[in-house]
């Protein structure tokens, strides 16, 4: 180890900021974060949730089949849907209402929050208050 990088050691561990143990724990230069952590896992290596296994690799061509045989499976929900009575303006329509129910939502909420901001209380009391149901 050399100079500079001692120093800062000593300074971090003197400091208070990570406590040395005793003996071999730490590889020669390497502090841990939480070096006596009674959970293992704080430590261990960062494991993605999106892996993909070797098996699960196609090649192009069964890719595309498998696509064309789902965009068949989607046209076939597509024609039943409408011939049950549903239209795609209808479901846009509904879509539209959505996103403005939501923006007014937010704004309801935004407005709630700073009433209970001024008169020092939660925004859960205002929901009693005002006649609304915490659910909605």
């Amino acid at each position: 180890m050399d100079t500079k990088q001692s120093a800062e050691t000593h300074c971090i561990v003197n400091s208070g900021l990570v406590s040395r143990p005793e003996g071999n724990d730490l590889r020669k230069g390497e502090l841990k974060r939480t070096p006596f952590s009674k959970f293992k896992k704080v430590n261990s290596n960062f494991k993605s949730p999106l892996q993909v296994t070797p098996s699960a690799k196609v090649s192009p061509a069964e890719e595309v089949v498998q696509l064309e045989r789902r965009k068949e499976q989607l046209d076939t929900e597509i024609a039943q849907l409408e011939a049950e009575g549903y239209r795609v303006e209808e479901l846009d329509h509904h879509i539209a209402k959505l996103h403005e129910y939501n923006d007014i939502k937010d704004i309801g909420q935004s407005l709630l929050g700073r009433i209970a901001a001024l008169r020092g209380t939660t925004t859960r009391d205002l929901y009693s208050h005002f006649g609304l149901e915490l659910d909605d």
